[in-house]
């Protein structure tokens, strides 16, 4: 694969997004090996939120396209009350339920480039974030987001955003009806939705775009310019969050995954380092080659969290690839039952 002519196309910028690495490096960069304990503190807290009643209200937004459209509100399993949006399908029955969430400057709208028709979706907005929990159970930035709770891994911001995913299908499974579970997130919502998936039997597959949180052992050695810059000085001055930030490392997590999984990693980018996004999909491979029962369907971005020539071509075509993923991981799903 010829790399684009990144000169060209970001000449104005202050870090190199490839970080040195081409196409046969990223695909060799290592998942996280797990801590002690890892697989059992995430099963401990999937056990701890499906306890807990999300108690969801809706509110009538109209249709759109071919989605009838509600604001929801549901209650967190550490009690925090929190606002997204719940789509089901006009014309029939759902028969997939898409937990779809976002980057790191929240949502102001549904999205439904990448739902089928016939799926119910639901939408949350991560805590603190806009425009719908602005400051709720965390702070508004990024910058401050990324560091909230981090001296106590049962409080830290990023693994509590995680729990609430798993919140969020609970909730849509309450409201649409028993559906197999599909997760989708980009950039912040796919590092969280990489830390959940593995940890909800009902989950059959995910699309993870430019995912975040991965590959800590590079992540905290090299700037960037998204929320991985402000954790790697708190950690320089804090080495003991390291220990802290082993528990919510997406590229381990996904070593656990043991369902299709399609990453969308960029070999360029400046706010998400590339090889953090790969480690996610490589560590799907591992787990592909382990025999779990996971799928990897790479695709490689030419670039993540910038515009370039061509992207709008890229997205329609990502957004279409998955549609087709969960089409695809529905039927190996039922061939698997």
């Amino acid at each position: 694969m010829i790399a684009p002519p990144y000169d060209e196309w970001f000449p104005d910028a202050a870090i190199d997004g490839t970080y040195g690495y081409d196409l046969e490096g990223l695909l060799a960069v290592a998942p996280v090996p797990a801590p002690p304990g890892f697989a059992d503190t995430w099963r401990r807290r999937r056990r701890e939120t499906a306890a807990v009643a999300g108690e969801p209200a809706l509110t009538p937004l109209g249709r759109r396209g071919a989605h009838d459209v509600f604001e929801v509100a549901f209650r967190t399993a550490d009690g925090l009350r929190l606002r997204g949006w719940f789509g089901m399908p006009a014309a029939g029955p759902a028969r997939v339920g898409v937990i779809h969430s976002h980057g790191y400057g929240g949502r102001d709208a549904p999205d439904f480039s990448r739902v089928p028709a016939d799926a119910a979706v639901i939408f949350p907005v991560a805590r603190g974030l806009g425009a719908l929990n602005l400051g709720v159970g965390a702070p508004p930035t990024s910058e401050r987001h990324v560091l909230h709770g981090i001296d106590d891994p049962e409080t830290y911001a990023i693994g509590r955003c995680a729990v609430d995913l798993w919140t969020a299908g609970d909730v849509l499974v309450e409201l649409a009806g028993d559906l197999p579970l599909y997760v989708v997130g980009e950039s912040f919502g796919g590092g969280i939705g990489a830390l959940a998936l593995p940890w909800d039997d009902r989950v059959i597959g995910a699309t993870l775009i430019v995912p975040s949180f991965g590959q800590y052992d590079i992540r905290l050695q090299v700037p960037c310019a998204g929320s991985g810059e402000p954790l790697r000085r708190y950690v320089a001055v804090h080495p003991e969050a390291r220990e802290v930030l082993r528990l919510f490392d997406a590229s381990t997590a996904a070593t656990f995954a043991r369902v299709p999984v399609r990453v969308e990693a960029a070999l360029w980018d400046a706010s998400v380092p590339a090889p953090g996004q790969f480690a996610v999909a490589n560590a799907v491979a591992h787990a592909e080659g382990a025999g779990t029962g996971a799928r990897l369907e790479r695709e490689v971005l030419p670039a993540g969290h910038a515009e370039y020539p061509g992207m709008l071509r890229v997205v329609a075509a990502a957004a279409r690839a998955t549609r087709t993923h969960i089409a695809a991981s529905l039927e190996s799903a039922a061939a698997a039952a």
